[in-house]
Parts: C-alpha cells; sequence; structure tokens
C-alpha cells in the first residue's frame, strides 16, 4: 500500500507540472519527459511515457522503469526513447528527479552557442534560485552536448559530461532542450523555473 501511495502522489505532482510547464509553452505537442525516483535498491523511477502530451497527464501516462530504462513489467505503451539519460542523471548526480523541456529559448541557445560549447550565465539576482548558489556573481555553465538518436552513445556522453562539469545544474542537447534535475521533484521543478528564465533573458539580450 505505501509503494502505492507513494506513485499515486507523484503522479499527482507530475500531472500539475505537466500543465504548469505546458501553459507556459514549455513542452508542447508531446515534447518533453519527466522523472521521479521512487526506489533506489533496486532503481526505479516512474516516467512519462512515449508520446504522451504533458498537460494532459494522468497515472496512466506514467510507467516505472528499471535501471536498464526499460519498462519494470509489461504495460501498454513504452517509457520515453530518453530513459538512459534520465537513469545517468540519476546515477551521477544522485538526483532525485530529472525534468526535460523543449522550450523555445532552450532550443534557440542550444544551436546559437553549441560552438562554444555551453552557456555562460552570470549576473542575475534569479541564479540564486539554483541549489547551492548564494550569490547573483555566481557563474553558471550550461554544457550543451550534440544531439543523437542512438541514446547509449548519448548517455555516454552525458555521464562524460557530468563528470566534467561537477557543478553544472543542466545541459542542454543541441536543437532539442533543457535536462535538469534536483534532489527532489519541486528542487528540480524550481531548476526548470529558473533556467528557462534565465535562457529566455540571455535568448532576448545578446544577439551573438
Amino acid at each position: 500500500m505505501g509503494e502505492t501511495m507513494i506513485g499515486d502522489d507523484f503522479s499527482e505532482q507530475l500531472a500539475e507540472i505537466g500543465r504548469r510547464f505546458d501553459a507556459r509553452n514549455w513542452v508542447l505537442g508531446t515534447s518533453g519527459n519527466f522523472s521521479v525516483v521512487v526506489d533506489r535498491t533496486p532503481l526505479r523511477l516512474l516516467m512519462t511515457r512515449s508520446g504522451i502530451a504533458k498537460g494532459a497527464l494522468t497515472a496512466d501516462s506514467l510507467m516505472e522503469i528499471g535501471a536498464d530504462g526499460a519498462a519494470v513489467q509489461a504495460a501498454s505503451g513504452r517509457p520515453s526513447a530518453e530513459a538512459p539519460l534520465h537513469v545517468e542523471v540519476v546515477r551521477v548526480r544522485g538526483a532525485g528527479a530529472v525534468l526535460h523541456t523543449h522550450s523555445i529559448w532552450s532550443t534557440v541557445l542550444s544551436d546559437r552557442l553549441a560552438a562554444a560549447g555551453g552557456v555562460a550565465i552570470s549576473g542575475f539576482e534569479m541564479l540564486k534560485g539554483l541549489e547551492g548558489v548564494s550569490t547573483h556573481e555566481h557563474r553558471e555553465w550550461i554544457p550543451i552536448l550534440e544531439n543523437d538518436q542512438d541514446m547509449g552513445r548519448l548517455a555516454s556522453r552525458v555521464r562524460h559530461v557530468l563528470g566534467e562539469h561537477s557543478q553544472c545544474h543542466a545541459f542542454l542537447l543541441r536543437r532539442h532542450g533543457l535536462y535538469t534535475w534536483g534532489e527532489t521533484l519541486p528542487q528540480a521543478v524550481r531548476h526548470v523555473e529558473i533556467l528557462e528564465f534565465l535562457l529566455e533573458a540571455v535568448g532576448r539580450t545578446d544577439g551573438s
């Protein structure tokens, strides 16, 4: 009963997050994917199914996946193809939740600044909304990775980048969108809101 209640609670939270993000145009169509850790041993994540509109999430829109990124139990539908990326973030960062959005500004900047390898953001008061950041003078580096349809290969690159940039709160996939995480689901949501604000601020003021 305990596991069911936890799953139901997370389902309700993810549905509410989907509505909020959809209203902000961060997960239009069926874009984006969300996950939250429901068990560590063995690793289990509750994750959005593939091809589901995030503004209309229900408990049936979610499924449990294991450490291999595959569904734990046979069920209709399938997990997002990007499930291995979520698992990698959880493993490397010890995250409790991973959220992926497809906003206009994250997509534009991931392409515009791809040659630089990432987006550098400093001087904004909103930076203090990121976990562990206490000053607007902080310099946040958001690495940009080339997108890849080979998820095993891309997951390996994500692992490498997260190890190389141990203080980053997010990464971007080129022409694809934002990945961020948190120790808890509310913290991950806060990071999405902060980072989407910052990316839009940079996008609107930096013509490079």
